[in-house]
């Protein structure tokens, strides 16, 4: 569900921390989470954020279907 208005800043809450990907020497890392965006329901969400997680790079979210076909891509390419 799109912002009704563009100027209030985007709510989101980490649920859940699941895993750090990568770490970069200024203290970022790429991490996967379940995160809640303007109050709606948890989605997988792999981004980059600042150590204080009060900062974050652009990112891609998954819901659980999405999620789960990932999941199902990377084991049958034997990843």
């Amino acid at each position: 569900m799109a912002r009704q208005n563009k100027s209030e800043p985007i709510k989101f809450k980490i649920e859940e921390s699941i895993g750090v990907l990568s770490s970069s020497t200024n203290g970022w890392q790429k991490e996967l989470n379940l995160v809640s965006w303007n109050d709606q329901p948890p989605k997988f969400d792999i981004r980059s954020w600042s150590p204080d997680h009060l900062k974050m790079g652009k990112g891609i979210t998954f819901s659980n279907d999405e999620m789960n076909a990932l999941k199902e891509i990377i084991q049958n390419a034997g990843l």
